[in-house]
């Protein structure tokens, strides 16, 4: 990447997303920030990209409703003229039981961790095809791999967030769009740091390389995907996770 390139982030006001934004700024691209109720936190991180060379404007936008979706993308064009990179990593968990689940806990995660993605692919791609050019990268998780108790929901999200990843590869493909995820493992962030230490330790042992991850981590395996260096790579899965999923 480089100059002259743009970005839309979603949930990008803290965390992996805040961390993916810093990143694709340094790397010269300009950024849109995303964020759907943290606006102190989402000006905050236009500030650390400013910090590090590149550009930032802040957009509110609830992804998962599509007209919200279509203005984030209509706004890029309207600061910068293009977009070249799309990363959607806005989620939200609502954790219970299965047989405890409510439906509306169910539905707020599906509508913004998939089809929020959803939204923003289909608004995004139609400028990308016009430039016969564009990077999507799906933030998933690595238990939309392998499952996880008590996360019926996110699972089923994370899960959906890679099967879309393949269909949308194969049909921009032809437009010179390459679409992949990540799938990070247990990264050190606000959603994690309300963990138990001894729930922590029992995480730490179960991932090969000893430790939990870093948001910076995720970021650089974000940058890469959305780079030229990643340009014969599409739908595939990443996983940053430790080796955790093996």
């Amino acid at each position: 990447m480089g100059s002259g390139r743009v970005a839309i982030v979603t949930g990008a006001s803290r965390g992996i997303g805040r961390a993916i934004a810093v990143e694709l700024g340094r790397s010269g691209t300009s950024v849109v920030v995303n964020f759907a109720g943290r606006e102190d936190d989402a000006r905050q991180t236009a500030r650390l990209i400013e910090d590090v060379g590149g550009a930032a404007i802040v957009e509110q936008a609830n992804v998962s409703v599509a007209s919200e979706a279509r203005r984030l993308v209509e706004s890029a064009l309207a600061a910068f003229g293009r977009l070249d990179v799309l990363v959607n990593n806005a989620g939200i968990t609502r954790d219970a039981l299965l047989v405890r689940m409510k439906d509306e806990d169910w539905d707020a995660v599906l509508d913004t961790n998939l089809k929020g993605a959803f939204h923003l692919i289909r608004a995004g791609a139609k400028q990308m095809m016009k430039q016969r050019y564009g990077r999507i990268v799906n933030v998933s998780s690595v238990v939309g791999v392998t499952g996880n108790a008590g996360q019926a929901n996110y699972v089923s999200a994370k899960a959906g967030l890679i099967g879309l990843t393949k269909a949308a590869a194969r049909e921009l493909a032809p437009r010179g769009i390459t679409v992949n995820a990540v799938a990070p493992g247990y990264i050190s962030t606000e959603m994690t740091a309300s963990l138990p230490a001894d729930l922590l330790e029992g995480l730490q042992s179960q991932i090969p390389l000893g430790a939990v991850g870093l948001p910076e981590q995720v970021a650089r395996a974000v940058r890469f995907l959305a780079s030229d260096d990643a340009d014969y790579i599409t739908g595939q899965v990443l996983n940053v996770d430790g080796g955790m999923v093996m």
